[in-house]
């Protein structure tokens, strides 16, 4: 009588943890599912890497070259000196158009050392940008800007 009576009672102690204490340790369901949502951002955030190039001093040449896809955007532009690197048309309002205008902004970076002047075509600087059509839905000018002068193209 004793055996049947320890066994119910273990039975129902056993099987009692299992349902009042749904979250307790001893549940082997609960072991890995007390996930936490954290964070691994920095409290102020991220430091976002700053563009240190300048705009080309003279944009000399605008041309939009059509493709099926879209168009592809190309500049020519003049510098100072010889040297410049790095160059883009970097979009401003992430390519989204401004009062129907695609704004880009002709940017290079400074050579690392001193250089020479030379002549003009040996300071010319070119950059192209491929946009699609979808971006290009509503524009109906494409600008891009240099320190000293801005071209734009009409649609």
């Amino acid at each position: 009588m004793h055996k049947p009576a320890l066994a119910a009672l273990v039975l129902v102690l056993a099987l009692g943890a299992c349902g009042s204490g749904g979250w307790s340790r001893l549940n082997p369901m609960t072991w890995f599912s007390n996930d936490a949502e954290e964070t691994i951002a920095p409290s102020g955030g991220w430091q976002t890497a700053t563009d240190r190039r300048a705009l080309v001093p003279v944009v000399r040449e605008l041309e939009v070259l059509r493709t099926p896809e879209g168009a592809v955007i190309r500049a020519s532009g003049v510098t100072a000196t010889q040297g410049w690197w790095d160059v883009e048309l970097r979009p401003v309002n992430d390519e989204r158009p401004m009062d129907g205008a695609l704004v880009y902004e002709f940017v290079l970076a400074a050579p690392r050392q001193s250089t020479g002047t030379g002549p003009e075509q040996s300071r010319s600087v070119n950059a192209a940008v491929k946009v699609s059509n979808a971006k290009l839905a509503g524009v109906r000018r494409i600008v891009v800007r240099g320190a000293q002068n801005a071209r734009s193209v009409r649609r």
